[in-house]
């Protein structure tokens, strides 16, 4: 085993790292909202809505992530220089990167997962908890502020445990968009170097450490919003 080259690219896999955090903190927090979103609508939006939102969680969730990213950035990407003035916007710096595309399809993709999640959470709330918020002359959206939406997150926080990883697993995905996360930092040094084995165990080294902690920070937070019963 051979990892010299550590001392050389290790401004490069410091990069990538970075890269790889900011694609899942992105996508998790932007998709955790959206999510919520489209988790209400299911549940108590009107019918149309409720097909709507459905059919986009369908669709996002019954195909690959990496179609969808590819038709975004090869797809949308190559439709976007023929949108007037965009090209001199301060927007273009930002729209012409595959970061952005990555950012965004991760974004939806976990946003259709989620939400199914959370619309089950939602209709686990036990309804007498409902039903003493709204006995005490709470508005819909209190209601939902102070018990529903918090109750239904606590029920969904192990699953949204499970989908955090997950989503971390997934952002090597961008590599194939030119995004030079920590999986391209190791691709560019198995062909620089011609080595192998070395550059992956180092990335795998990262994401399990990095899921530790993922893991543990959900225990904690988990064990700060102890369950009713």
């Amino acid at each position: 085993m051979n990892f010299s080259w550590i001392s050389s690219y290790w401004p490069l896999l410091a990069a990538g790292a970075v890269q790889t955090v900011l694609l899942l903190v992105i996508s998790v927090g932007f998709g955790f909202i959206l999510a919520i979103c489209l988790a209400l609508a299911q549940v108590s939006g009107p019918r149309w809505l409720k097909w709507l939102t459905r059919g986009y969680c369908t669709c996002l969730r019954g195909t690959p992530l990496l179609i969808q990213l590819w038709l975004l950035y090869y797809g949308v990407g190559s439709l976007l220089p023929l949108v007037p003035g965009l090209r001199g916007s301060f927007l273009w710096p930002i729209v012409r990167e595959g970061f952005f595309f990555a950012a965004l399809s991760f974004t939806l993709n976990y946003a259709a997962y989620e939400a199914e999640v959370l619309r089950g959470a939602l209709l686990a709330v036990p309804k007498g908890e409902l039903e003493a918020g709204r006995s005490f002359g709470m508005s819909s959206w209190t209601l939902l502020r102070r018990i529903w939406l918090p109750r239904a997150i606590r029920i969904a926080l192990p699953t949204i445990a499970g989908e955090v990883v997950l989503q971390l697993k997934a952002t090597p995905l961008a590599f194939t968009v030119t995004v030079m996360d920590l999986y391209a930092v190791a691709y560019k040094v198995r062909q620089d170097t011609l080595l192998v084995y070395e550059p992956l165990m180092v990335v795998t080294v990262f994401y399990v450490l990095l899921t530790l902690l993922i893991t543990r920070a959900f225990k904690l937070l988990e064990a700060q919003v102890p369950a009713r019963r």
